[in-house]
Formats: C-alpha cells, sequence, structure tokens
C-alpha cells in the first residue's frame, strides 16, 4: 500500500482526518458540494455545510480510530472510493468515501456513514 499512498498522499490525509475526527481537515478534501449520508439521513451539501454537518458528527460519535478496509479507482481513473471502518465511542460506522478527480486533486463528492 506505499506505492498507493505515494501516488495519492492526499488519501492518508483523509485518514488521519477521520481518525482525529478533524472536520476542517477532512473538508479541504470536499469538492465544492458533497452528498452526506449519515445513517437514514442523506443529503447535498455546500463545502461549508458538509464540514459542518460533519463536525457535528464527529462532537456525538468520538473517533478513535479509522482502518481502511478496501480502495479502488474507476476505469478511466477519474475517480476513486474508499472503504473503511471508524470506531467511535459510540459504536462502529462503515465509512464510504466516493471521491472524483478535479483539476488534478481527488475531492470527496460522497461520504456514507452507515452504522455496523
Amino acid at each position: 500500500t506505499s506505492a498507493a499512498r505515494l501516488s495519492n498522499p492526499s488519501g492518508s490525509a483523509r485518514t488521519r482526518a477521520i481518525s482525529s475526527g478533524d472536520a476542517d481537515a477532512l473538508g479541504q478534501h470536499f469538492d465544492q458540494t458533497v452528498e452526506i449520508a449519515i445513517l437514514d439521513q442523506d443529503n447535498i451539501y455546500n463545502k461549508a455545510q458538509a464540514i459542518g454537518v460533519i463536525r457535528q458528527f464527529f462532537s456525538q460519535n468520538t473517533p478513535r480510530s479509522f482502518s481502511q478496509v478496501h480502495q479502488g479507482t474507476s476505469k478511466g481513473a477519474d475517480s476513486q472510493y474508499c472503504i473503511g471502518n471508524l470506531n467511535t465511542a459510540s459504536g462502529t460506522f462503515r465509512v464510504y468515501i466516493y471521491m472524483k478527480s478535479v483539476g488534478g486533486k481527488h475531492l470527496i463528492q460522497e461520504l456514507r456513514f452507515d452504522k455496523e
């Protein structure tokens, strides 16, 4: 996985931001609009709103650790996804991150948190 990290240095930054519950650091990787689904609530937010929603989620579910389980790229290599497990004070969530290449950066377009 070190080769994958070299080709996508922001991947480890996203992982660190989720592990530490840092909504602002994670928000640096958001596109201008982001679809966020937390349990059964699913909405599309602008970047600033999305950071607020994630901040509130992290305050209610204090992250302890995040481990990436799977990562993949679309055939055209213009989008990537990452699936991981977020261990929080209130339980474990399965996290799905969908990113699209925008101006040479992989920006988060969709973020889902499902209870394990």
